[in-house]
């Protein structure tokens, strides 16, 4: 068996270490799992956007294929005969009687509570604590919010924009993102921005989980954007032409200050761990 956590482990911002997680018969998925943080303010879901809502997210995986391959009425059935959930349903939604919905609808609640704004960075930036960051942090956090651009996307407090962006990753006939869903050929590649909050924790990065590491993130966009790829994000343009140019201090500094985004309450906070 398999739960949400099986793939959304809150150690790692609730995201998975692996570059695709695996189904309950040991199935590859074919994207990363995304982290589960701050959603309550999302707008929509998954990679290529197709829930609008966490609680129309939360419905797939039950009977997704390569996931937990089951149906809702065996889930609904296994709850309805379980010692603990009719009771915990019944003080939740005044009926013991459980169905999908309700199902969903109590995911969706704890997803947003996780809240996670307790990081050194926020101490810094929005509580006064001037020595929450190193010098070699705060050099990062200068290039973040300036020279390196990252901000442009990655828009604090949230550090993301909700957008679905080409990003120049290259061209996947197998993964055409956006695209699956609209039909639309120009949303060929783009994928939901996806938060730096715990970035640090919730490697591998991307959608198909090619990067390992912060390093390897901040490469591409120095030097391996594709920038023939005709749907390119508009706004990345004026600044991607030439690339991004760090050297390798300032790509040191970079690193660094993205760790500070790191809430270590959060990835242990027992509110949030595993009720057995």
């Amino acid at each position: 068996s398999m739960s949400c956590s099986s793939c959304h482990q809150q150690a790692f911002g609730f995201s998975d270490p692996q570059m695709f997680s695996l189904g309950t018969d040991g199935s590859i998925g074919r994207r990363n799992s995304m982290a589960i943080m701050n959603a309550a303010w999302d707008r929509f879901f998954f990679w290529d956007t197709r829930a609008p809502s966490l609680e129309m997210q939360a419905l797939g995986p039950v009977v997704n294929p390569v996931e937990m391959r089951n149906s809702w009425p065996v889930v609904e059935a296994r709850l309805a005969a379980h010692p603990e959930y009719p009771a915990l349903f019944e003080q939740a939604f005044g009926t013991a009687e459980i169905d999908s919905m309700q199902v969903v609808r109590a995911i969706a609640q704890f997803e947003r509570t996780l809240l996670s704004f307790n990081s050194r960075f926020d101490r810094y930036e929005y509580e006064g604590d001037l020595g929450a960051l190193t010098a070699q942090e705060i050099r990062g956090r200068d290039l973040f919010f300036g020279e390196a651009h990252c901000n442009d996307c990655h828009t604090a407090p949230l550090f993301t924009d909700h957008t679905v962006l080409n990003i120049g990753l290259g061209p996947d006939p197998e993964d055409t993102g956006l695209e699956e869903i609209t039909g639309i050929h120009a949303d060929g590649g783009r994928f939901k921005t996806p938060t730096m909050r715990n970035i640090e924790m919730t490697a591998p990065y991307m959608h198909d989980g090619r990067f390992a590491t912060l390093e390897e993130v901040i490469d591409f966009y120095g030097d391996d954007v594709d920038l023939t790829t005709p749907n390119l994000a508009e706004h990345m343009l004026p600044w991607m032409v030439g690339q991004i140019d760090l050297d390798p201090t300032e790509r040191a500094d970079l690193v660094a200050f993205l760790k500070s985004l790191t809430d270590q309450e959060f990835l242990s906070a027992p509110a949030f761990s595993d009720p057995n």
